[in-house]
């Protein structure tokens, strides 16, 4: 939630999700030529959403409904579970953007190569605090080696209304579990290229996904 922090006051924040928010953020996508992606609060006018859009340079965008709401704060009280994740393609890769605490849930970004939801990159926007910062770390290594996928977490800095601590630690790490950049526990910006082609290799050369177990996703 970059337009307010995380918050369960939807009432006052809530913006339907062709707002102000996803105008400001297709601006920008053209004014810079690139993809932008952060969540902010939407309505439909009787439920209200922690969502993700993603915004691209063209004027397009896609967005996600956050499927795993943080009950130990209370937010699936205020806010509807979403139960469709979107696949954003750009300049040839797919990505698969989630939100905070969807990571600690790995059948809801398993990687289904071979098919259409099959992805590159996965991202996490998050407001994860300082206290339970080595699980965010180890979780984001998790999330790439299982799902031969980058994994690309950008988190918060700063403190909360209530005094909580962020300290960032935004990170990309790779297929292979290999920490590739470190923004640490300032406001910074990372910039980087990351390799489709070593990814393809690789996949090919240890395709473990071959041996994953077959399963079904029941979502209400």
């Amino acid at each position: 939630m970059f337009t307010t922090g995380f918050t369960m006051n939807g009432k006052d924040f809530g913006e339907p999700i062709n707002g102000r928010t996803t105008e400001w953020m297709l601006n920008k996508a053209s004014e810079k030529q690139a993809c932008i992606t952060g969540s902010f609060i939407s309505t439909d006018g009787k439920n209200y959403y922690n969502t993700l859009l993603w915004a691209y340079p063209n004027g397009k965008f896609q967005y996600y409904h956050k499927r795993h709401l943080f009950r130990m704060a209370g937010e699936h009280l205020y806010y509807t579970a979403g139960n469709e994740k979107i696949i954003c393609e750009y300049k040839g890769f797919r990505f698969l953007p989630l939100i905070c605490y969807d990571l600690r849930f790995p059948v809801w970004s398993r990687n289904q190569l071979g098919n259409p939801q099959e992805y590159d990159i996965l991202i996490y926007v998050a407001n994860w605090p300082e206290v339970r910062i080595d699980a965010w770390k180890k979780l984001l290594y998790a999330r790439a080696i299982e799902n031969l996928s980058y994994a690309i977490g950008v988190n918060r800095i700063g403190k909360d209304g209530t005094n909580k601590t962020y300290n960032g630690q935004s990170m990309v790490v790779d297929f292979k579990g290999e920490l590739l950049a470190d923004a640490g526990d300032k406001e910074n910006i990372v910039i980087m290229d990351l390799d489709k082609e070593e990814l393809m290799q690789f996949r090919e050369k240890f395709p473990a996904y071959l041996d994953a177990d077959d399963f079904l996703i029941s979502v209400k």
